[in-house]
């Protein structure tokens, strides 16, 4: 009897601590479990933007938000919200998405008495050892970026540089010619435009392309950038939460790690190679030389987040839209025709073709205006934060702090701004009367205000240029497995497959 009482006795102290263990975590969980009940409660109920519309699971949490982030369709979401919902919408607990044309100069412009919006800086994936670039940086940083890089941009640099577009664009037609002359009558023009465009921005912002032309294949850095997109999506999601610098390591695929740092180790020997070559080129790092021991300078490490910024948002962008079109023309044989019209009736030679002359091009302008509103190569917001204690915008009281955004591809695409809003019809540009009612100033693809797009003169050109010499020299058909090429996720920019395309030659 005393040995049994003995057990019992043991048995009881020792089940004490892990009940009072167990009583301790059950309180822990009930306890946040309600706490979480009440934020949910308070964001759906009582937040400042509980008066605006959107689903119910979007004010209570950022889950869906983020989500949709990981899976690519947070542009495609916003479409079909605003669609649902209206003009303004409550995409998460402390964040408005608006699609009307007078949001544009409230969220991202600059007005008297009133400073810029800064940034919501988790959307963009981080700069090596956190240094500035033009697109991620304080408002002094990015003047200083700003007053080196646009004489770059300007028109008249532009001009100067044609020389170097025309070479890789003459060597794109060759390649083409070439290719079809082989058999291989069906390419992938995804793969050409790239190649075209990352050798042209290679060349003005280093001085040596990719030779990807030259190759007919990807750089192996080409490559890497591709994956600086995805690792932008998951940085944005864990940037939202504590350790997420150990939060990043784990949930993103080790593949995209290390092709984002091969990349940022590739970006910093381009700018060495520039550096030890004369500066008596016209280029991108010629301007930035030319002011190294001014208060305008950029120091290496900047340098190198300039450099690799250039390359792809001065490549990519451009290179998507040129597939864009070419599919929107080539699923819209009316407005196919009416383009190769008027390109083959205004040159008899290639040598007439120059960025002077493509710009005289009016129905070749609203095309390319048309694939920007359909198919915008920047589709998902790119979100600011409302200084102070709030703004109007487009009509509505905004209170400080929220993050507000235009997302594109929903105000492109929105029935409140344009007519027949799915449709690829290039006359709503060209004063067709079917569309008096469109609001074109919601159309801004390169943003407004001080950080729109500084290389917007460039792009365009390129865009002009490389069409009208293509489509001069050859009849294009869609080849059969890109019938739904436009059926893509976006992480910033479109995750675009292969485009395949029938040339003949003209």
């Amino acid at each position: 009897m005393t040995l049994f009482a003995e057990r019992i006795g043991h048995s009881g102290a020792f089940s004490s601590p892990l009940m009072a263990f167990g009583s301790i975590l059950g309180l822990v969980l009930m306890s946040s479990v309600l706490y979480f009940l009440m934020i949910v409660t308070y964001n759906i109920y009582f937040h400042p933007l509980a008066k605006f519309p959107g689903p119910m699971s979007c004010a209570a949490t950022r889950i869906p938000y983020l989500r949709a982030i990981l899976a690519g369709q947070v542009a495609q979401n916003s479409k079909l919200l605003h669609k649902e919902y209206g003009d303004v919408v409550r995409i998460a607990p402390d964040e408005l998405s608006f699609v009307k044309g007078e949001a544009w100069k409230t969220i991202y412009g600059s007005r008297p008495g009133h400073g810029q919006n800064p940034k919501d800086a988790r959307i963009y994936p981080p700069t090596a050892k956190g240094v500035p670039s033009i697109i991620l940086s304080n408002d002094e940083d990015h003047s200083r970026f700003r007053r080196t890089l646009s004489y770059a941009f300007s028109e008249s640099s532009l001009k100067s540089q044609e020389p170097i577009v025309k070479g890789y664009v003459d060597l794109l037609i060759q390649r083409l010619h070439q290719n079809v002359n082989k058999g291989n009558t069906s390419l992938d023009m995804v793969a050409w435009y790239n190649f075209t465009t990352f050798d042209i921005i290679g060349d003005m912002a280093f001085g040596e392309p990719f030779n990807c032309l030259q190759n007919s294949a990807y750089h192996q850095w080409v490559s890497m950038i591709f994956s600086n997109f995805r690792y932008a999506s998951y940085s944005n999601v864990v940037r939202r939460f504590p350790a997420s610098k150990f939060l990043l390591g784990l949930i993103t695929p080790a593949h995209i790690v290390t092709q984002r740092n091969w990349h940022i180790e590739l970006t910093k020997e381009k700018v060495k190679s520039r550096l030890s070559k004369p500066n008596d080129r016209i280029d991108f790092f010629s301007h930035i030389l030319k002011h190294k021991d001014t208060d305008r300078g950029l120091s290496f490490d900047e340098m190198i987040t300039n450099g690799s910024t250039l390359i792809i948002a001065g490549s990519e962008t451009t290179a998507t839209l040129l597939s864009g079109v070419t599919y929107f023309l080539l699923k819209n044989k009316r407005v196919l025709n009416n383009l190769v019209e008027e390109i083959r009736s205004s040159f008899q030679t290639e040598d007439e073709i120059t960025i002077a002359t493509c710009n005289q091009l009016g129905y070749l302008q609203a095309v390319l205006t048309e694939a920007l509103r359909l198919y915008p190569p920047a589709p998902s917001p790119l979100p600011r934060i409302v200084k102070g204690h709030g703004d109007m915008i487009a009509g509505h009281w905004v209170p400080g702090g929220t993050i507000v955004s235009v997302p594109q591809l929903a105000a492109f695409h929105s029935s409140s701004n344009f007519t027949d809003p799915e449709s690829f019809i290039p006359e709503r540009f060209l004063g067709d009367p079917r569309f008096s009612d469109d609001s074109q100033n919601v159309l801004q693809p390169f943003s407004v205000g001080p950080r729109n797009c500084i290389g917007r003169n460039l792009a365009n050109a390129e865009m002009r240029l490389i069409l009208t010499r293509v489509l001069f020299n050859f009849d294009m058909e869609l080849d059969v497995r890109s019938e739904n090429w436009e059926k893509q996720d976006s992480y910033l920019l479109w995750d675009k497959s292969s485009l395949f395309v029938k040339l003949n030659p003209k």
